[in-house]
């Protein structure tokens, strides 16, 4: 073995070796990471829903979840502390054109873990989880708001944007308001109060409202992108899997809130519209659903073009994991609205697709962060 093996041996089992210093970690450090986060979540979420009894599932997606937990907290004390000591560093994110639009993995990442809170919690910790969950859901919806009206507003005032460096990471500061919906149409059917109910309920939808149509108008604007410019740069591969998200999130959002609206609103003296509801939620929510039919044959296609001039690991790679999880999770929702078989294995399938990715790109996360050359903030190239 020559000194440069051995060397580099060596600084592969020394943690952080591609860092000048472990301070490194917290200057680098961006909302991307809390993508990871949405991952595991929905992975979780998304092995609890199956129908069939599978010995040790429901307990490996409740192990998920509290994992999870510990994810996330530990990614928002990093970012936190770089707020705190790179202060200047960290602002700079607000005009970078790309990792500003990852604000919105901060709420949808806390939205898998307020859901888990009611699958896995409820069951196991009582009251105290539904008050944890209600207390999380407003601040998730308060932070997935702001994400959906200030990033856009930065990017029409003070960042610079072209239609050829368009990828589908626009969608992702828009798309955490729908991802707090279905949290809402989740929630409110546990609450106690009638009213508090139909509140919950009635902002779930005006958060449905507030994501969809806008992340519909951009898909639109990216298909012409696509078509016109072509595939982005392989950096980007994993954004072709992004458009799932909303339409995999629309479609579960409207058959959630349908679900849970003729009881809300029958319980506030509403029940005339309880039907139109949960129709609304089944065909409105199967319509998007075979929507995003053609995205994911799209995504499939676009992912082995990429494949084919090989395609370079980065921390974006877990915008393949939460996009198919989500569509995961409507179909098999779907599957149970709607006596055909063939729905909840095809849901079946995707699922079980969703685990293999998240143990190859967690694994391939693990080594990056252990190197530490996935600590990488494109803010403060010019540093």
């Amino acid at each position: 073995m020559t000194f440069e093996q051995m060397r580099a041996v060596t600084l592969g089992l020394q943690p952080l070796s591609r860092l000048d210093s472990p301070r490194e970690v917290v200057r680098q450090f961006t909302p991307n990471w809390f993508a990871a986060t949405m991952g595991t979540g929905i992975l979780a979420i998304a092995l609890s829903q199956f129908q069939a009894d599978v010995p040790m599932l429901h307990p490996v997606a409740e192990g998920l979840w509290m994992f999870n937990i510990a994810l996330f907290t530990l990614f928002a004390g990093l970012y936190a502390a770089r707020w705190i000591f790179f202060f200047d560093g960290a602002k700079r994110i607000f005009g970078h054109s790309v990792v500003s639009m990852f604000f919105g993995c901060i709420p949808m990442g806390l939205a898998t873990i307020v859901n888990g809170f009611l699958i896995f919690g409820l069951p196991r910790y009582g009251e105290v989880a539904l008050r944890i969950a209600e207390t999380l859901w407003w601040i998730d919806v308060a932070m997935a708001a702001a994400c959906g009206v200030a990033i856009p507003f930065m990017m029409f005032t003070r960042q610079s944007h072209s239609i050829d460096q368009m990828t589908a990471v626009w969608l992702l500061p828009v798309v955490a308001a729908e991802v707090a919906a279905v949290s809402g149409g989740l929630l409110a059917p546990h609450l106690v109060d009638p009213h508090s109910q139909l509140v919950v309920l009635t902002l779930s939808y005006a958060l449905w409202a507030l994501s969809v149509p806008i992340a519909l108008s951009i898909l639109v604007v990216l298909l012409l992108r696509m078509a016109v410019h072509k595939l982005p740069h392989a950096n980007m591969a994993a954004s072709s899997w992004l458009a799932l998200g909303p339409i995999g999130t629309g479609s579960l959002g409207l058959m959630t809130l349908g679900g849970a609206a003729p009881a809300i609103l029958s319980a506030n003296g509403l029940e005339r519209f309880g039907a139109f509801a949960e129709g609304l939620g089944l065909f409105g929510g199967l319509l998007l659903w075979g929507y995003g039919l053609w995205w994911l044959a799209m995504a499939v296609l676009v992912t082995l073009r990429y494949l084919r001039d090989g395609l370079p690991f980065n921390i974006g790679w877990w915008g393949y994991t939460f996009p198919l999880g989500v569509y995961a999770v409507a179909t098999l929702k779907l599957g149970t609205l709607l006596p055909i078989a063939a729905i909840q294995v095809f849901g079946a399938v995707l699922v079980a697709v969703l685990a293999v990715l998240w143990v190859i790109v967690g694994t391939r996360t693990v080594r990056g962060a252990w190197r530490g050359d996935l600590f990488v903030s494109p803010c403060l190239k010019a540093d």
